[in-house]
């Protein structure tokens, strides 16, 4: 099969023949329709984030056609793969419903071959099944981009007034999820960027501006998206007293220091570290029922490094998404 693997970090991506794949017991072979390219694919690949396996085949937003099937989902299902590809479920973060800390999880396209390619392998415990009402395109960025969002929605309470900072594939899905519950969205983008913040107001928001700038409300609570420390600060600014930040990347450029004044008035800074296969499921049922437009650029495989450098530069609205 064609899979687009990386053999050093910071090198692009290679187009490889490499030979049919063999799923052990309780693993799924599934053909690949689709799978997401998402920014921790960058972080992947520029070698920010340590101790993956090289080769490896990137992508962890995959939507697949089972196989070879197991007992959950036969052969000829739709199904997703997400970021948690694996858990030892012994360990006392198992065993608290918080699988998602792990020490020894081991995760779709970074430790565990993903979807840059023709056939993926998969745990067919850790695999979703998918809204009927989505495409395949459709339904990739909703596997990590819609996951993760909804896990920083979940964390940052019944906040009315809901910023965003870093207007992508993340941002445009739990913009649509928090406008269906009827809560302002305030979306702030790169500085001076027309398109992404006409694009946040098109999806409902009821303001957008500079992620260097102030919202003309104070917030009860913000997420980062984008990887950049230096919005942290700016966030809890933003934010009212008893306000939360919520910071969903799973890297982020160094925090500057501030003045503690900007924490005082029992304001939160908290991290969310990957997602549960119950946030899956949990997002996925919310899916179905409320639907979510997923703006999409589609890739043919062999061009997954040109996918990468747009995502790097911000050269289109909503999310990536490699189709085989």
């Amino acid at each position: 099969m064609r899979a687009m693997r990386l053999h050093r970090p910071g090198a692009p991506l290679a187009l490889d023949r490499i030979g049919p794949l063999e799923p052990e017991p309780g693993q799924l072979l599934v053909k690949v329709l689709a799978c997401g390219v998402c920014r921790t694919d960058l972080h992947i690949c520029d070698g920010e984030l340590a101790q993956g396996k090289t080769p490896l085949v990137p992508g962890h937003e995959i939507v697949g056609r089972v196989v070879a099937g197991g007992e959950r989902f036969p052969a000829g299902t739709r199904i997703g793969i997400p970021w948690l590809g694996w858990t030892c479920g012994e360990c006392e973060y198992c065993a608290s419903g918080r699988e998602n800390l792990c020490a020894r999880a081991r995760f779709t396209g970074y430790h565990l071959d993903g979807g840059y390619a023709e056939y993926a392998l998969a745990d067919e415990r850790f695999c979703l099944a998918l809204p009927e009402s989505y495409g395949d395109a459709e339904a990739a960025p909703l596997l990590c981009a819609g996951l993760i969002g909804y896990r920083c929605y979940a964390m940052a309470g019944d906040a009315r007034r809901l910023g965003l900072y870093g207007f992508g594939a993340a941002a445009h899905v739990l913009a649509q999820v928090a406008r269906a519950e009827g809560r302002e969205v305030y979306a702030f983008t790169r500085p001076g960027d027309a398109a992404a913040q006409a694009f946040a107001r098109r999806l409902g928001a009821a303001w957008a501006g500079d992620s260097d700038g102030d919202p003309p409300e104070p917030l009860d609570a913000a997420i980062l998206f984008a990887p950049v420390g230096a919005l942290l600060p700016q966030a809890l600014a933003a934010v009212k007293p008893g306000g939360r930040v919520i910071c969903g990347g799973i890297h982020m450029s160094d925090i500057p220091s501030f003045r503690y004044a900007l924490l005082w008035g029992e304001r939160r800074v908290q991290s969310v570290a990957n997602l549960t296969r119950a946030d899956g499921e949990a997002f996925l049922a919310r899916a179905a029922l409320t639907p979510i437009r997923t703006e999409t650029k589609s890739y043919p495989l062999e061009e997954a490094n040109a996918a990468l450098q747009d995502l790097r530069h911000g050269r289109f609205s909503g999310a990536a998404v490699l189709v085989p």
